[in-house]
């Protein structure tokens, strides 16, 4: 048992000597890698807008000017003003905040809710595990949008249903990921040498398996940010959304379809807005899955050494 003990703290020791040299790899990809340089900046832009740009708009949100109204975008309105004299880039930046920060309690409810069910699943098998993926099975019948567009209609549209709604259909994706990765990882050499160090079974799910399959979960995550923010302005185009003082870009995609002769920047601004973040957003997932990919990363060593 000592013997097993010393050989455990070795491969302990190992990995984390290994971990600097995996992250500043990480690092040398990502400054590389354009897709992924392109994807973040326009990420940061988002995120940044969406947390203090309607702090430095000089218009109001949600009060009319019929002295200005359908103005093509000048100088006074940068993206023109819509059908009752609104700014329309300060709503477009109000709009990203909304769908910041519904998209990303989705995400997270979805992480929290099937993260879980599926360690735990894998790792205690048997009845429970059989059970479980029953019920992710018969989630995934349906499709997301439809499964969404049914909880809203019931229960009334507000954050919190919102964001159960559009988890509601990630749950299985998080717990049919984190399952493959415990059985994967359970049968390795550290956890071996973990079970030989006395560490009870939560312990070493939670301190040693989880941390070596957040890779896979990391770019998941990402591709359900622009699945989110899909439906959520889907929801909202299709009057299921958020209501006044809250502004989505769905909701302004819908209410400029009547004036697309006339005034077509009151569509093509919030469209922009709303394929721009989805498109940065494919482009970090792709850019971390090929790095994660097996079959690629034996080229992608080559190239950082």
């Amino acid at each position: 048992m000592e013997a097993r003990s010393t050989d455990g703290a070795a491969i302990f020791a190992g990995r984390a000597v290994r971990s600097p040299h995996i992250a500043r790899s990480i690092v040398a990809f990502a400054g590389r890698d354009r897709r992924f340089t392109a994807g973040f900046v326009l990420l940061v832009l988002y995120i940044v807008v969406g947390l203090v740009g309607s702090s430095i708009s000089p218009y109001d949100l949600n009060a009319p000017d019929l002295e200005v109204r359908m103005q093509a975008p000048s100088w006074a309105h940068w993206l023109g003003t819509d059908r009752i004299g609104r700014d329309v880039l300060t709503r477009i930046i109000a709009g990203s905040r909304v769908s910041l920060h519904v998209a990303a309690g989705a995400v997270l409810m979805a992480l929290i809710l099937g993260a879980p069910l599926g360690a735990l699943g894998s790792y205690i098998g048997g009845t429970f595990d059989a059970l479980v993926q029953r019920v992710m099975e018969g989630i995934m019948a349906f499709p997301s949008l439809v499964l969404a567009l049914a909880l809203v209609a019931l229960a009334g549209p507000s954050v919190i249903i919102l964001w159960f709604a559009i988890a509601f259909s990630s749950i299985p994706r998080y717990a049919r990921l984190v399952r493959s990765g415990v059985l994967t990882q359970k049968e390795r050499e550290y956890v071996d040498a973990a079970r030989a160090m006395g560490q009870s079974p939560l312990r070493i799910l939670f301190k040693q398996i989880l941390p070596n399959i957040m890779a896979p979960i990391a770019v998941q995550l990402t591709q359900d940010f622009a699945r989110a923010i899909t439906v959520e302005a889907s929801l909202s185009y299709l009057g299921l959304g958020l209501s006044v003082p809250y502004v989505s870009w769905g909701t302004m995609i819908r209410d400029a379809q009547d004036f697309l002769e006339v005034a077509p920047w009151l569509a093509i601004f919030p469209g922009l807005a709303l394929a721009g973040v989805i498109f940065a957003f494919t482009m970090v997932g792709d850019a971390l899955r090929d790095r994660m990919d097996p079959r690629m990363r034996s080229t992608l060593i080559r190239r950082l050494i």
